[in-house]
């Protein structure tokens, strides 16, 4: 069978197309459009200007899936429509403009669902940590022997550190403080203390961005998925400096996170240091992959133990 699971972020939203049978899939195509949801939520508020956005690429999205006539629909939401007040009058305009139903996942299960598909995916070793950083939140999961310990969803995510702490297209030092201010009273918030994972799995747009940053940089195979934690380090120090190289190798490697890679990468690398990574690798796989394999697949994630 076949269907489309459809991801409604705060940066982007995406498309994924799967062909499905018993407990096996296949990915045939993946669309994604920048909506940029954050930055139309003011005061709590998701705006009507930012409904409609939401609408017009849903409308789209379902258009192509006729096109191929596939039936199956599937919509859900994570911060965008979670962390906003107005989250019922977003689902209703929703429905009554493109005749979806959008599914608002909690963060616990945006948090399981994003491990079930890395776990899926091949991406996630026995123990470690998983890091899902998203456009308006930050999914972190600690497993072992397969199995969630804990987890937690912080409201802050790539788009919306730059929509509240930056000015203009690069953040300046003083703005780079606030966010990592701001990170790091996040993370204390939800470490346990000592915790401590050798290991990281990424998952998500940032990660993905910052893993084909490193490769292009140093000239690696674009497909290489285990990125030093060095590097990635590096990378930060060397584009905080926003400077015209800098903006140029952004533009060359990932022209639509230019004014999120910056704060993504503060979160990223504050996570490195708080629980002491010292490798990471990058899941192809995850929420939406997690949300196939539960919602619609009925497969359960056996291996979540989490409280």
């Amino acid at each position: 069978m076949k269907c489309g699971i459809v991801d409604v972020g705060s940066n982007t939203i995406r498309l994924s197309i799967y062909h499905w049978e018993g407990q096996t899939f296949k990915l045939l195509m993946n669309k994604k459009e920048m909506a940029g949801l954050a930055g139309y939520i003011k005061n709590g508020v998701l705006s009507d200007s930012g409904i409609l956005v939401a609408c017009r690429v849903l409308a789209g999205f379902k258009a192509l899936l006729r096109n191929f006539d596939i039936d199956q629909i599937y919509v859900f939401g994570t911060a965008s429509l979670r962390n906003i007040v107005n989250t019922e009058e977003a689902l209703e305009t929703i429905q009554a403009v493109t005749d979806l139903q959008v599914e608002v996942l909690t963060g616990a299960e945006e948090a399981a669902f994003s491990f079930q598909g890395a776990t899926v995916g091949g991406g996630a070793p026995g123990c470690g940590l998983l890091a899902d950083i998203g456009g308006g939140s930050t999914e972190l999961v600690a497993y072992r022997d397969n199995a969630i310990t804990s987890g937690c969803s912080l409201p802050m995510g790539s788009l919306s550190l730059f929509t509240r702490h930056v000015s203009g297209l690069f953040p300046t030092k003083e703005e780079r403080k606030a966010i990592r201010r701001h990170v790091e009273e996040e993370l204390e918030k939800a470490r346990t203390a000592g915790l401590r994972c050798s290991h990281l799995t990424g998952v998500g747009g940032t990660i993905r961005a910052t893993a084909k940053l490193c490769n292009d940089l140093a000239g690696a195979d674009p497909d290489n998925r285990i990125i030093p934690v060095g590097e990635i380090k590096s990378l930060y120090k060397d584009l905080k400096k926003g400077d015209q190289d800098t903006l140029r190798q952004i533009l060359r490697s990932v022209p639509d996170r230019v004014h999120t890679i910056l704060p993504g990468l503060a979160i990223l690398t504050s996570v490195l240091s708080a629980y002491q990574v010292e490798t990471i690798s990058v899941s192809t796989c995850g929420v939406r992959e997690g949300y196939l394999l539960n919602r619609v697949m009925g497969v359960s994630n056996e291996h979540d133990k989490g409280n």
